[in-house]
């Protein structure tokens, strides 16, 4: 195993992991407790026309697929707020049409490109220079925009009519968890892939809130379940020699379930 972070392709992955890991469970307690899920696996599907707009006009495909997510996120938002439409049907919308999108061009493209579709299943061990720094700037601003409202995100996400009462700009701040989750989940598109990137927001936020319902905590139990899984799931995926996101996103269901079975939250609430 120590030999493994003397090759670069490693240490870049390690890293890669330690941010992508600490960032999504971070903003995935706020995703979890809004109800937001559904939304970020719509957004993650949406990335994949993102990435296919990238590819066919030769810009980084991650890059493309981040301004197109963040407009997709937005429309989703202000078609569920301010339309006729519930929010499910809103993202069940978007999440077709943008997945469209991405296969029609794929069609047009000449010859199979095998890079984009490596983007729906990821690759870690892929993770280059530029990636590396792309996944720092976004960990960094979205890390920042939680510090900064912090409180505001908490009480819109607990009780947003107290919040807008309060005066809070509340659908400001409901763009701007959409924004946070759009970047997370496009930038972590190389861990994973496309298809299981919503999990790394989902799941270790989920498991975090089965120990523990004071916020604080729940955020630092998903952080560490999160960052655990992502390393311990790189070096068994090379020991095994299968898929890392397949291994991570593994690792952060078994947290879950033993975290369900041992719940104390579920207890109290049955009592």
């Amino acid at each position: 195993m120590t030999e493994l972070l003397t090759y670069g392709y490693m240490q870049r992955a390690l890293l890669a992991a330690v941010l992508i890991g600490g960032i999504c469970s971070a903003i995935g307690v706020y995703v979890v407790l809004r109800g937001l899920s559904f939304i970020g696996a719509g957004i993650s599907h949406a990335s994949f026309g993102g990435v296919a707009i990238g590819v066919a006009l030769g810009v980084n495909p991650i890059a493309s697929a981040i301004v197109f997510c963040l407009l997709v996120a937005w429309a989703i938002g202000f078609v569920s707020r301010k339309g006729s439409i519930k929010e499910d049907t809103a993202v069940g919308i978007f999440f077709a049409s943008t997945m469209a999108v991405g296969v029609l061009i794929v069609g047009l493209m000449e010859g199979y490109r095998v890079d984009l579709m490596s983007y729906l299943f990821g690759s870690i061990i892929a993770v280059t220079r530029q990636d590396l720094l792309m996944t720092f700037a976004v960990t960094a601003a979205v890390a920042v925009l939680i510090a900064v409202f912090f409180k505001d995100l908490l009480f819109v996400v607990f009780d947003p009519e107290a919040a807008q009462v309060a005066g809070l700009p509340v659908e400001w701040l409901y763009y701007l968890l959409l924004s946070m989750m759009a970047l997370v989940i496009v930038t972590s598109i190389k861990v994973v892939g496309i298809v299981l990137v919503s999990a790394l927001v989902v799941i270790p936020a989920a498991a975090a809130l089965q120990l523990t319902e004071r916020f604080n905590s729940a955020v630092l139990i998903s952080v560490a379940v999160g960052i655990g899984s992502c390393v311990s799931g790189l070096f068994v995926a090379d020991q095994l020699g299968v898929s890392p996101g397949a291994a991570i996103v593994l690792l952060e269901a078994g947290v879950f379930a033993l975290s369900a079975l041992a719940s104390p939250v579920r207890r109290r609430n049955m009592g």
